[in-house]
């Protein structure tokens, strides 16, 4: 009784019970944010995580533009019915040279964290041109009309140089590379070397299987990278963070 008497002391004194409640949101911000001041890094490097190639980096534009992120989360969080469903739950290092981050906040369709190499370059194409062909619930639209629009790469490097500003570690090999990377990248038939010792891990591949790069080359590119840079058979948490 004499501890619900003070308590009620504190309930009924309205100066008393904002100067004890703002003590106590102090007390517990210094807790949360003042840790974050001893950090020397809030990302931690993980082995195979690369920036995106000049096609990827088209088809993550392309991918934007249409909104994909609206109904498409790339973030799989740390909960047992996520990963068992999706994969390994996300890493912060796999977002570190996304701009802005994919994570999204609503899923109309499934999270894409771990898409790369799921499907088929001719499955994603009748997807995407039709989804209802492949996933008769889907209440997605047609995306057809990528296959239509060529792309040329003319830009890319600009675009790259603009990452760069904002901490993507392009080379200046990279970025004078760029166009004939873009090209290379979609044309299995051409020298990938150059583009593969630049870039680990990249699909070469005629993604819509026709002739020149597309909208639909470059978004399938970027689809089928996502969540193959990190090898999750090898990879151990850093214990020391």
């Amino acid at each position: 009784m004499a501890f619900l008497d003070k308590h009620k002391a504190i309930e009924t004194h309205a100066t008393l019970l904002m100067v004890l409640s703002l003590l106590v949101v102090a007390i517990g911000g210094i807790v949360q944010i003042v840790p974050l001041f001893y950090l020397q890094n809030t990302i931690e490097n993980v082995e195979g995580m690369r920036p995106y190639t000049p096609l990827e980096l088209a088809g993550q534009a392309i991918y934007m533009r249409e909104g994909c992120y609206v109904c498409h989360s790339q973030m799989i969080r740390p909960m047992r019915d996520e990963v068992e469903r999706y994969g390994h739950y996300s890493l912060a290092a796999e977002s570190q040279y996304d701009h802005p981050f994919q994570w999204g906040s609503k899923r109309t369709g499934p999270d894409l964290a771990r898409v790369g190499g799921k499907y088929s370059d001719a499955w994603h194409v009748d997807h995407l041109t039709d989804p209802q062909s492949v996933v008769p619930e889907s209440v997605m639209p047609k995306y057809g009309f990528l296959s239509g629009v060529k792309l040329d790469g003319a830009y890319i490097a600009d675009r790259m140089r603009a990452e760069r500003i904002v901490g993507v570690p392009y080379t200046d090999a990279q970025i004078d590379n760029a166009v004939a990377d873009f090209a290379v990248q979609a044309d299995p038939d051409a020298d990938s070397s150059g583009l593969l010792e630049r870039y680990g891990k990249a699909v070469v591949s005629n993604f819509d299987g026709q002739k020149g790069v597309t909208e639909m080359d470059a978004l399938i590119a970027y689809l089928q990278v996502l969540g193959t840079m990190v090898d999750f058979s090898t990879f151990t948490p850093d214990a020391s963070r």
